[in-house]
């Protein structure tokens, strides 16, 4: 199996299970994984968030999720709670179907660490 065709039944099985446990039927897309990603990092898990919260969840997932490839590094966290990360290395331009293909990357990468899905 190639490496994209891995990457796509890994992204496919990760969708279906995350849509099964965390939305009513519709499958979760590409941004609504990323926040739920910020949610996990956050740790605040039974909580209403706000607009600017909800973005701010999503900035944290992308720093989570892109610090293995070496563009951000976890920093502190605030007084809240919230995770800091700093930038390490300014992000290539990428059309975006290669950000999309990073992203889905990143999530599984995440995911499989986590040992949610292998």
């Amino acid at each position: 199996m190639t490496r994209d065709e891995q990457l796509k039944e890994r992204w496919e099985l990760l969708v279906t299970k995350l849509s099964d446990q965390f939305s009513d039927g519709e499958n979760l897309d590409l941004d609504g994984i990323i926040y739920l990603v910020g949610v996990q990092e956050l740790g605040q898990l039974h909580r209403s968030f706000k607009k600017d919260e909800k973005l701010n969840l999503m900035h944290i997932a992308i720093c989570r999720l892109l610090e293995p490839y070496g563009f951000y590094e976890f920093d502190f966290f605030d007084d809240d709670g919230w995770p800091h990360y700093k930038v390490k290395e300014q992000l290539p331009s990428l059309k975006a179907g290669e950000q999309s293909i990073l992203m889905k990357e990143a999530i599984v990468g995440y995911f499989l660490e986590l040992e949610y899905i292998n």
